[in-house]
């Protein structure tokens, strides 16, 4: 299969689909909970494919390992606020679990790329 953009990539795409799972799973948080955990989750949710897309744009291998490592941080920090929102009960061990398989099976795919050899100038 030939990358002609970002959006041939399975890992950007996988992204996308858990931006979609966490906007879905926010949806029933408190509403005081607007400009916080929900808040800070969709944005480290929307961080990931945008770091990639971002990384796979730029023309320097530097560069592009580098938004990789920031999409992969990003998911680090989605997985403890996934955490923090089972703790205080906004969601229920049962939403938690396969969105953590979620995360783990991206971060499994985004440090698979990030080892992969560079086809970069």
């Amino acid at each position: 299969m030939t990358i002609n953009s970002f959006r041939d990539l399975r890992v950007w795409q996988s992204a996308m689909d858990l931006v979609q799972t966490i906007y879905t799973l926010t949806q029933s948080f408190p509403s005081q909970e607007a400009y916080g955990l929900t808040s800070q989750m969709r944005r480290a949710a929307v961080s990931v494919p945008s770091n990639i897309a971002e990384g796979h744009t730029r023309e320097h291998s530097k560069e592009y390992l580098h938004h990789l490592s920031i999409a992969q941080a990003s998911l680090a920090e989605l997985e403890t606020q996934l955490e923090i929102a089972r703790r205080l009960q906004y969601l229920s061990q049962e939403n938690v679990e396969p969105t953590l398989e979620q995360v783990g099976s991206l971060s499994r795919q985004l440090y698979a790329l990030r080892n992969a050899p560079i086809r970069k100038g």
